[in-house]
């Protein structure tokens, strides 16, 4: 077995908080279907590495909180409303709205955005 020390001033300097608020510097809507239109928004830096954050729900959405989970100057930070939910249209529709849709939407964010690979991240329903 590996047995890895770790000084306590170490532990010390680990981040225990969000990253400051940020704004989006590229928000927009992608149809994705002939029903449903998504809500996206990226922030942090450009040219970082992309991570695509799942919101939960259903019925939930993107929220500014989640964009300080990561480093604004390391990470390309996407979010995106889901089919139904928050900024997207239509609004609470299930009609088209499967985990299989999700999935396809996430590559159709990726392909608009011109992302080869990506980390993804989700909370609750979105993990």
């Amino acid at each position: 077995p590996t047995v890895v020390m770790v000084e306590v001033a170490d532990l010390k300097k680990t981040r225990r908080t969000l990253f400051p608020e940020l704004e989006a510097y590229d928000t927009g809507f992608l149809k994705v279907s002939d029903v449903h239109t998504i809500y996206y928004e990226q922030c942090g830096n450009p040219k970082g590495k992309p991570v695509i954050f799942v919101h939960g729900g259903p019925g939930g959405g993107s929220d500014p909180k989640t964009r300080r989970f990561w480093d604004p100057e390391a990470y390309r930070i996407i979010q995106f409303d889901q089919r139904g939910c928050g900024k997207s249209t239509p609004h609470a529709s299930i009609e088209e709205n499967t985990t299989w849709h999700l999935v396809a939407d996430m590559e159709k964010i990726r392909e608009h955005l011109g992302v080869d690979k990506w980390q993804g991240f989700g909370g609750s329903w979105g993990s």
